[in-house]
């Protein structure tokens, strides 16, 4: 799972995944609220990865997700 600042980053990154490391199926883009928070401006967003053979570089995929100021959180 990638969490980054805002949807528009998660839209691009979920698009480039694809490209960069092959993943076929489409990530599932999730709105992550901050506690309190009802203005999607505050939200992070998460791309879910599934990877279930686990044949994705953790490292790759976390600099991946430095591009656009994220990170990767392990499931």
């Amino acid at each position: 799972m990638l969490v980054l600042p805002d949807r528009d980053a998660a839209e691009e990154a979920a698009e480039a995944l694809g490209d960069r490391f092959g993943v076929r199926e489409e990530p599932q883009l999730v709105r992550d609220a901050l506690a309190g928070e009802d203005d999607a401006e505050d939200a992070q967003w998460l791309v879910v990865v599934e990877d279930p053979d686990a044949r994705l570089d953790a490292a790759a995929l976390d600099a991946f997700a430095g591009e656009w100021d994220g990170w990767r959180e392990a499931p």
